[in-house]
């Protein structure tokens, strides 16, 4: 009997040799194998994902900070005369802020009474009315001159403008720039029909907003 012959056998069963089969758990092995797999996956989801969030906290911020500074280097006349206009309707007196002298200087007669008597209807106050100086009277051949200190230039005379199309704005030496004066041009018919002035004196106190090509990409 071989030493390999289990007890009790008798011989039925001999093993005989230096090898015999080995028994392998492969179910086990291909468990691990996958659990490895799976793991090895969802470790480097997470690694992407930080870096996604990594880029969005750092690399985003400085695009964005980016756009903003083209934005604001890249500024465009439109959106210039929008600026422009802005803050000269922020320093425009009311009408009722404005004193008008109304001074005749044609040859008809009660024009002035008549021309500051609407004037003050339409909500400016009024000074002096009566003929004009010698140095302007019959000597305005247009439909009149507006005249008013240096700070009016920008300020009361294009409010007073509103009313009386194709006047000549000049300014001369006075210090008061709330009080000009209206001197009546032999070709004047009568002021602007008030619907006419209210429009233009919206137009000048409410100029449009930038347009919005100005405010694209940014």
């Amino acid at each position: 009997m071989s030493m390999l012959t289990p007890p009790g056998m008798g011989g039925q069963y001999r093993i005989t040799g230096d090898k015999y089969p080995r028994m392998r758990r492969r179910s086990g092995r291909r468990k691990f194998a996958f659990v490895g797999i799976a793991s090895a996956t969802v470790l480097g989801l997470i690694g992407w994902g930080s870096l996604q969030l990594i880029d969005i906290y750092t690399g985003g911020s400085k695009a964005s900070a980016s756009t903003k500074a083209d934005c604001a280097s890249k500024v465009t006349p439109e959106a210039k005369a929008a600026a422009a206009a802005a803050a000269l309707a922020a320093t425009l007196p009311k009408p009722g802020q404005i004193t008008v002298n109304v001074l005749n200087a044609t040859p008809r007669s009660g024009l002035a009474k008549q021309t500051a008597d609407e004037l003050k209807k339409r909500g400016f106050k009024i000074g002096d009315v009566g003929n004009a100086t010698a140095a302007y009277d019959k000597k305005v051949p247009g439909t009149g001159i507006l005249l008013g200190a240096k700070a009016a230039d920008q300020a009361a005379l294009p409010v007073l403008n509103t009313q009386l199309a194709g006047a000549q704005l000049k300014t001369d030496g006075r210090a008061g720039a709330t009080t000009v004066d209206l001197i009546i041009g032999t070709g004047f018919k009568a002021l602007a029909k008030k619907e006419d002035a209210d429009k233009a004196l919206t137009v000048l106190t409410q100029p449009k907003p930038e347009p919005a090509s100005a405010k694209k990409h940014c």
